[in-house]
């Protein structure tokens, strides 16, 4: 209970004890008492409280510390409330938000500490971080902990882990600007120094920020601390480089050497069909069921996109799986995404049905071994599908370098087609917003179309 009925004595001095100086006080009905060796460090602790004293501050009975230093004592550090955070988050997000989440915590919590002697290797420590710190995992006696809590970690891990627990500054000193600062410039780059990627960047200030928001839900802080820090992250184009983006010739050339591949290019072939004809997301086209396609025997197709299969490490599933049944990217758990295919890939798809069937569970595409497909699998046929269809100078090249190419390439086709930016946004599940960013260059490309189309609305009106 903190009360103003504080009473300070004078120092009182016992020769007869190892530490004779004793400074007594009382905070309400409790005396309190501490013993020094020199008088000069008990008439500087007395110092210290008669400042507290008259600067107004409350004591608190049972401690007999001012206000202030009581909530210094009881502040949590960075490190501790970091974890706090991440465990308080487990529950309620899906798998690769917590790893997300882990990821922003692992990379800003080396940023608040109080001394750099003796830190431990800059990788180990992240890694130590981010899969042992930041990872749940659940317990039938405790629930949801920390990993590094619920097991017993690698010594260099457990000491990497030991080192920032000590070392970790208090969340009201991490809170101070100039150590936001730091936070946010370590979120701004990669381990090699180099600058990440705007919206990487703006992912994990949006961590820092909500950690910090949770710390004022806490009561220990009284506001945000980043709302007050003018900061904007390094430039980075996130425009798409079109120059690696392959044309339609090149993309039919790479999935026609997918297919060429034996059974399982054979098998995956419409998988990179989807990603470039639907400009399909992977997660999107590994979760694609045979229900969701409409494919007539001529003309154009349709898919109903009604969720995705994104890969990610087992130790961020409930289920101990490596990927997790998901909804569409950023829409509601059950909405669906209609999506037109050409007849290349409606015939594609039919006479992939025909001669491989489907999952038990209707999933068109299936891994080797059986289960979801794996990117490790199907990025393998795409680099020796690179090495036959492209040619020496263009396979040194990013040139369609990842699957994700035909997704760039199929939005692109569109673009470059005339279809109205809306529809293409709406047919690849991407805000309007996103798609100008990342398509920008080729939709600027297409104002000397829409400059004659204006100049002929105005000569017309002019003849009228």
């Amino acid at each position: 209970m903190l009360t103003y009925d504080v009473q300070i004595w004078s120092i009182r001095t016992r020769k007869d004890r190892p530490k004779p100086f004793e400074l007594r006080w009382r905070v309400g009905p409790r005396p309190h008492s501490k013993s020094y060796k020199l008088k000069a460090q008990a008439d500087g602790r007395r110092s210290e409280l008669m400042t507290a004293l008259r600067n107004g501050q409350q004591f608190d009975e049972d401690s007999g510390l001012p206000a202030d230093e009581l909530d210094a004592l009881n502040t949590p550090t960075w490190y501790e409330h970091a974890k706090a955070y991440a465990l308080m988050k487990w529950p309620k997000v899906a798998a690769k938000h917590r790893a997300s989440i882990a990821e922003a915590l692992a990379v800003v919590t080396p940023a608040f500490v109080s001394s750099s002697r003796g830190m431990p290797d800059r990788a180990l420590l992240r890694e130590a971080l981010y899969g042992w710190a930041f990872r749940a995992t659940l317990t039938a006696e405790t629930g949801v902990v920390s990993r590094a809590d619920a097991e017993t970690p690698p010594p260099d891990v457990a000491e990497a882990l030991a080192w920032i627990a000590k070392h970790s500054l208090k969340v009201t000193e991490a809170a101070k600007p100039e150590r936001m600062r730091a936070g946010l410039d370590a979120l701004s780059l990669k381990m090699n120094g180099q600058p990440a990627a705007d919206n990487t960047a703006a992912r994990k200030r949006m961590v820092l920020s909500n950690a910090m928001r949770y710390a004022v839900e806490r009561g220990t802080l009284a506001t945000n601390p980043l709302l007050r820090i003018d900061w904007t992250p390094p430039a980075r184009d996130d425009e798409v480089d079109f120059r690696y983006v392959p044309n339609p010739k090149q993309t039919a050339a790479l999935i026609s050497a997918v297919r060429q591949q034996g059974t399982r290019g054979a098998h995956l072939a419409p998988f990179f069909g989807c990603l470039y004809y639907a400009a399909m997301r992977p997660s999107e086209a590994a979760a694609l069921r045979k229900a969701d396609c409409h494919l007539p025997e001529s003309g154009w197709g349709e898919l109903i996109l009604a969720g995705s299969r994104p890969e990610v490490g087992s130790g961020w599933t409930d289920d101990g799986a490596s990927y997790e049944q998901r909804g569409l990217k950023r829409r509601a758990r059950k909405a669906t995404r209609p999506v037109p295919i050409p007849p290349v890939l409606t015939a594609m798809l039919r006479d992939h049905i025909e001669a491989f069937g489907t999952t038990e569970d209707g999933h068109l595409f299936r891994a080797a071994r059986g289960g979801r497909v794996r990117s490790t699998e199907y990025c393998d046929l795409w680099d020796i599908a690179r090495e036959q269809a492209l040619t020496k100078e263009e396979e040194g090249s990013p040139l369609a370098a990842v699957p994700y190419s035909l997704r760039h390439a199929g939005v692109s086709l569109w673009i470059n087609s005339g279809v109205d930016p809306v529809e293409v946004a709406r047919r690849a599940g991407h805000s309007l917003t996103v798609l100008f960013r990342f398509y920008a260059k080729i939709l600027r490309g297409g104002q000397s179309h829409a400059n004659r189309l204006i100049d002929k609305g105005l000569s017309t009106d002019d003849e009228g």
